[in-house]
């Protein structure tokens, strides 16, 4: 049988750290995951996903991603139910997750920028053909980082093709 997820969206709220009696840790948290298509009035929907993720990975998730921050999330699906003090039979259906990973920079979740432009033009010399073809980040010079000179000097004799 097969039983995985793979998931990426956002934190809805921070993660909730709690320990079980035997102290094992246990962090529940709401990831909102939009959905590939529009609703008819043009707007993109999305599912709140319930997550759980134990031991050092919980402690991880609480101490470093925060609301809002965007996640990827491995792991399986899990349905349980419960008695609730009402005496209804309550049936959750969730995601254990195996691990995470933050997918963007702190400096883009803080809303700042480290230091670089992070714009990508493609130059018509560096796409081959390709209308949007990413080229390497400007990293805020508007020279060549050689200087003035052109280290690649090379005429049409040197090379062996």
């Amino acid at each position: 049988m097969i039983n995985n997820v793979v998931l990426v969206g956002r934190m809805t709220r921070d993660a909730e750290l709690r320990y079980t009696p035997t102290n094992q840790a246990v962090a529940t948290f709401t990831l909102a995951v939009n959905r590939n298509f529009k609703n008819q009035a043009g707007e993109r929907e999305a599912d709140f996903i319930n997550i759980v993720i134990w031991r050092q990975q919980a402690e991880n998730l609480a101490n470093w991603a925060k609301k809002g921050t965007l996640l990827g999330v491995t792991g399986r699906i899990q349905t349980r139910n419960y008695d609730n003090p009402q005496g209804q039979r309550v049936y959750v259906t969730e995601v254990v997750a195996d691990s995470f990973q933050i997918l963007e920079s702190r400096a883009t979740r803080e809303g700042g920028s480290a230091g670089f432009d992070q714009s990508y033009q493609a130059s018509p010399a560096s796409t081959f053909g390709a209308t949007n073809a990413p080229q390497t980040p400007n990293f805020g010079r508007d020279e060549s980082p050689f200087g003035q000179t052109n280290p690649m000097d090379i005429s049409d004799d040197d090379l062996p093709f």
